[in-house]
């Protein structure tokens, strides 16, 4: 391995090993502290024009199995780790790392100092970075880069139909936004034909297929960007079931004219503690997300917050009375992280029998 260098919009340089591809890579700096669940960051769509800081000090030490990956490609634009594992021991493992994120195209850089990284986030925000090999980049330009266009480079190009084993209990249109595998697996195993649709399918084609309800899939970027798929939300509202997950829960609240706020420096990872508000439980959960929508504005939308965020108090779920209509900012799927929160599916599925 050779050298890499990691150099942030703030003048700040680290110097460190190369690993996956060798090259150059801009991004939005981030960090996530699951200790496990690796190879699902690595492919969830979420993290889609990011570099992702690994806090945990050993990288993918039981390799890369291919039925935990989230997608079919990484999205992240490069990876920041302490000590990346060269030979895993697991006996699910199918490649190393390395070789893994070599095949993929994607640059990597270990041997840094991930808890002096993370704290530096945490104090100042994220902030934008560079993975290179090139020892003389010129980093004049980070401040400007933006993660752009990050819902149409995930989303699906056509409509996708998936059976489950034995009988169809439900039809759902999983409208893709970047959505993880495990929401589709979620809604199969309770026996539902999920119909996977491109971010830009209008809504009164949706409601024209007949389906008993709709899901609001997680997502990249900015929710506010997506102004043309929170129209069609705005659509949907009242007229069917909907359940909307991490970008799906902030896009329905904008679809109501709510407000989204970005986060100094987001909630990644698989432990961040969630209270239900109803009944007073809380919830270690499965989150990757930079942006929550205002609690200021829930009057004026007509909705109630069902979780908030022990940590920091923002919004992390939300009902819509009288209206058919659910979201939740964490993963209530979670491959890599907790289940817990698994029955919000079948709150979805009790949803759309009583319609």
């Amino acid at each position: 391995m050779g050298k890499a260098y990691l150099i942030l919009e703030n003048g700040k340089r680290y110097e460190g090993l190369s690993f996956g591809k060798s090259g150059t890579s801009v991004g939005e700096l981030v960090f996530t502290t699951g200790m496990t669940g690796n190879v699902e960051s690595l492919t969830d769509p979420s993290y889609f024009g990011q570099l992702v800081i690994f806090t945990f000090p050993m990288f993918c030490n039981y390799g890369v199995a291919d039925a935990d990956m989230e997608s079919s490609s990484i999205h992240v634009r490069g990876v920041v780790v302490r000590e990346v594992c060269a030979e895993p021991s697991n006996f699910r493992c199918q490649e190393d790392i390395q070789t893994f994120m070599e095949r993929m195209g994607i640059v990597g850089i270990s041997g840094v100092d991930t808890r002096e990284l993370t704290q530096m986030i945490r104090d100042g925000g994220v902030m934008n970075a560079v993975i290179t090999d090139d020892p003389d980049y010129d980093w004049s330009a980070l401040k400007a880069y933006r993660v752009e266009g990050s819902v149409p480079a995930t989303s699906t190009k056509v409509t996708e139909e998936l059976l489950p084993e034995g009988e169809v209990k439900r039809t759902v249109a999983l409208m893709d936004y970047g959505a993880k595998g495990s929401i589709p697996e979620n809604l199969l195993k309770r026996g539902c034909r999920v119909l996977v649709m491109p971010y830009d399918t209008k809504a009164e084609d949706i409601l024209r297929l007949g389906v008993d309800g709709v899901m609001l899939s997680n997502g990249p970027g900015d929710p506010a960007d997506n102004t043309e798929c929170i129209a069609e939300i705005g659509k949907l509202m009242g007229n069917i079931p909907l359940f909307g997950i991490c970008l799906g829960h902030q896009m329905m609240a904008l679809s109501q004219g709510g407000e989204t706020v970005k986060l100094k420096f987001g909630h990644r990872g698989a432990n961040q503690p969630v209270k239900d508000v109803k009944t007073g439980r809380v919830y270690i959960t499965c989150q990757n997300h930079g942006y929550a929508v205002s609690m200021d504005c829930l009057d004026k939308i007509g909705a109630r917050a069902r979780f908030v965020n022990v940590n920091d108090g923002t919004c992390e779920g939300l009902d819509y009375p009288g209206k058919k209509a659910f979201s939740m900012q964490f993963h209530p799927e979670a491959h890599g992280g907790p289940r817990d929160t698994e029955w919000a599916f079948d709150r979805f599925m009790n949803m759309m029998e009583v319609r």
